[in-house]
């Protein structure tokens, strides 16, 4: 037997192919009386960017990083608000009220997901991918690829379209 899909992770990198992953899983939202988790990852610091510089370097990219994920969370919300606006117009309404949570944590973008997917009891997950190249790695993106390797959830992954779509849009 399917499960029933009530929580959608929309996990998103805030580039332009995720926004056009964004369509599927308000469509799939509605289709399922679903609700949606938007999630964006902020990659951590690699070891060796803060190695020579000591620990006030570090704490200074840290605060830097915070300030960051600050800003990706409001910026996030501005972008649905707008985005929301035009997806309605072809859609049709509801959009940002299928929105639950906005989540940016600091973390590897794979292991994030995979983490929120459990424990916001998501039912599947929808992301974007480029779709470019022969070699699976490139074809399907090193997160998607390994989110589709690493869990037992359905996994919708979306390559952007080779025709022009009529909703514009800056990424959320």
């Amino acid at each position: 037997m399917i499960s029933q899909i009530k929580k959608i992770l929309y996990a998103t990198d805030l580039s332009k192919n995720s926004s056009y992953a964004f369509l599927y899983a308000i469509d799939m939202a509605k289709r399922h009386n679903a609700s949606i988790v938007i999630l964006h990852a902020i990659e951590p610091m690699r070891p060796y960017m803060v190695a020579e510089g000591g620990i006030r370097v570090y704490e200074l990219l840290e605060r830097a990083k915070e300030k960051e994920r600050e800003m990706d969370i409001e910026e996030i919300k501005k972008h649905l608000q707008a985005f929301c606006k035009k997806a309605e117009a072809q859609m049709g309404p509801p959009c940002v009220e299928l929105v639950s949570k906005i989540l940016v944590p600091l973390g590897h973008p794979v292991e994030e997901i995979l983490k929120v997917a459990d424990e916001e009891g998501c039912d599947a997950i929808v992301l974007g991918t480029h779709g470019k190249g022969f070699l699976k790695q490139t074809f399907l993106g090193s997160v998607a690829g390994s989110v589709l390797e690493r869990t037992r959830k359905p996994v919708f992954i979306i390559p952007l379209p080779s025709e022009k779509i009529t909703i514009e849009w800056d990424g959320i």
